[in-house]
């Protein structure tokens, strides 16, 4: 079985895959103070849950954004799974996908593992937006490649900032209000992080459509994913696919391509 790790700015996620089937999926809240033995004891509890033992695992790969936590992801597969993590970013791992930037080592882990999933699964053009600590648009263009894309702050991340900086204004929840013009300070900031969310997003999925197909066809295929990605799909009609799965489905279909190889 492979172990499948995606270590994120705000969680790290693990995924057990027999084959093709996933087994598991766990988060944490990533902390780079957090050991290898420290995630062990968590991470073999939840497997235990599942039917899964240390010795079903044979294989690991790894895609990491947080250099810090890095280091002990990987000593938790050598020392308690006995097997030494593949890692996105190492120029022996073979990611199938051309990268069209101009300095290509700059594409994060994260954001090329989920262009080679949605690839994958979807028709090309397509766009990957990514709404979690950052929102982010992945391009993947006509030909396959992964074109670039756009970095814009996360809506926890704005409204945390908007928070700490405005003594008067309350931390509130991300919801989605019945209205746009807000009735009070918590229904206003309510509105500004939902619907100024929507609108950006919308915004710049035109403008990138423009860029990428700017007679309309081929269509472009939009796929939400993130922890926020769902509730303001919800809210837009440019969106043609939700999909929470693209990141360690990249990572299976990577770790399958290197070891058929």
């Amino acid at each position: 079985m492979l172990l499948a790790i995606d270590a994120g700015n705000t969680n790290v996620v693990f995924a057990v895959f027999d084959g093709d089937a996933k087994r598991g999926q766990w988060r944490i809240s990533t902390d780079s103070r957090r050991t290898s033995d420290e995630y062990a004891v968590w991470l073999l509890a939840l497997m235990a849950m599942k039917g899964l033992k240390a010795v079903n695992i044979h294989a690991a790969i790894l895609s990491s954004v947080v250099p810090a936590a890095t280091f002990n992801l990987v000593r938790l597969c050598t020392d308690h799974f006995g097997c030494e993590p593949m890692r996105i970013g190492d120029p022996a791992v073979d990611l199938g996908i051309g990268i069209l930037l101009d300095n290509p080592r700059e594409a994060g882990a994260d954001r090329l593992v989920n262009a080679i999933a949605a690839r994958a699964r979807y028709p090309a053009p397509l766009i990957v937006v990514d709404i979690g600590t950052g929102t982010t648009f992945d391009v993947v263009d006509s030909n396959g490649n992964f074109a670039g894309g756009v970095i814009a702050p996360g809506p926890n991340l704005a409204l945390d900032a908007l928070h700490r900086v405005a003594a008067q204004l309350p931390k509130v929840d991300i919801v989605r209000p019945p209205q746009v013009i807000g009735k009070g300070t918590v229904g206003a900031m309510q509105s500004g992080m939902f619907w100024g969310y929507t609108s950006m997003i919308e915004g710049l999925l035109g403008r990138i459509k423009a860029e990428l197909s700017p007679t309309g066809d081929p269509v472009v295929t939009v796929i939400v994913t993130g922890g926020l990605g769902r509730a303001f799909a919800e809210a837009s009609g440019m969106v043609h696919h939700v999909d929470n799965e693209l990141t360690t489905r990249g990572l299976l279909l990577v770790y399958k391509r290197n070891v058929a190889q």
